[in-house]
């Protein structure tokens, strides 16, 4: 989908022009919908010559799109190529203190992924942050470019892989404690509230709307109710939630796991991830996995239980 200048794009325009010029051949072009499978052809391809694996599927950006805190057409950008080919893009998000993008392999090194670094420092700054980070595979060819505009290491990120054939110990729960699964408006807001209160306790991490939540969990594309698991107690009050994704390759991506800070150290976490990864692999899983960052504290108990790490990716910011 090529998108023609009209009196709308006069931004664009001046964008293209400065403060940092595109090269020849190459123009700013606003997203919508349409360009949906264009722009994940692009972060697919820029994963995998970066992290060496795909993850990414187009239900993650289709997702990601429909957040109601996400404005396509502002927040986001992309950069075609003079046949109109989409080959770049990128877009800033959580309220401008988060941003990401790709550049197709056969076009780097001609300056588009240092254009989009300032496109989204623009961006940001009109949202009215005064930060902006970037998690990205460690050594790869981004992070060398944020690593050059001056972007510091805030926290690691480590992708685990419980390796086809093993499986978590199973964990019994405390007495009066029992598993459930989503499927209701109660429960999906219960997991949310505790899901939120959890991962509240993150240093910088920004909070996020249930509306936000609901379009990469349970309204995902594909998404089914066995997907949200709960811990109950005799009260029927949730202290721990997960929420896994059986993507295309046949992995049982945990997506979300948390406890209520007031259970922890009972077993909930290991027996939550016992049940995601087996009712994953029930419905045609043949390995499972999961990402946590140091920030957590939670990488020796992924170990602890099998897991092993894949990938490091790290997360960099700047004050703007």
């Amino acid at each position: 989908m090529t998108s023609q200048p009209g009196p709308d794009d006069r931004d664009l325009a001046d964008a293209a022009a400065g403060p940092r010029r595109l090269p020849a051949g190459f123009g700013p072009r606003r997203l919508s919908p349409d360009d949906l499978d264009e722009a994940y052809a692009v972060y697919a391809a820029d994963e995998v010559a970066d992290a060496g694996t795909l993850a990414i599927e187009r239900e993650d950006v289709e997702a990601d799109w429909a957040r109601s805190s996400f404005d396509l057409a502002e927040d986001a950008i992309g950069i075609a190529a003079a046949d109109g080919r989409l080959v770049a893009a990128a877009e800033v998000t959580r309220h401008g203190t988060s941003a990401e993008g790709a550049v197709l392999p056969a076009v780097r090194g001609l300056g588009l992924g240092s254009w989009l670094l300032a496109w989204t420092e623009r961006r940001a700054r009109a949202l009215g942050s005064s930060t902006l980070g970037q998690t990205v595979p460690e050594g790869s060819s981004a992070d060398a470019l944020l690593t050059s505009h001056g972007y510091r290491i805030g926290h690691t990120a480590w992708v685990l892989e419980l390796p086809e054939g093993r499986a978590v110990p199973e964990r019994p729960l405390p007495d009066g404690h029992h598993l459930v699964t989503g499927g209701s408006a109660e429960r999906e807001r219960a997991a949310y509230d505790l899901i939120e209160t959890a991962f509240g306790e993150w240093a910088g991490r920004e909070p996020e709307t249930y509306e936000d939540w609901r379009a990469t969990t349970v309204d995902r594309p594909g998404s089914r109710p066995w997907q949200l698991r709960l811990v109950e107690d005799a009260t029927g009050r949730a202290v721990g939630a997960a929420f896994t994704i059986l993507d295309a390759q046949g992995c049982g991506y945990v997506h979300q796991v948390a406890v209520e800070r007031a259970h922890r150290g009972r077993g909930l976490a290991q027996a939550l991830l016992a049940d995601a990864f087996r009712r994953a692999r029930e419905r045609g899983a043949t390995r499972s996995e999961l990402s946590t960052d140091s920030r957590t504290g939670a990488l020796g108990l992924y170990e602890k239980v099998g897991m092993e790490v894949t990938q490091t990716w790290v997360h960099r910011s700047r004050v703007l």
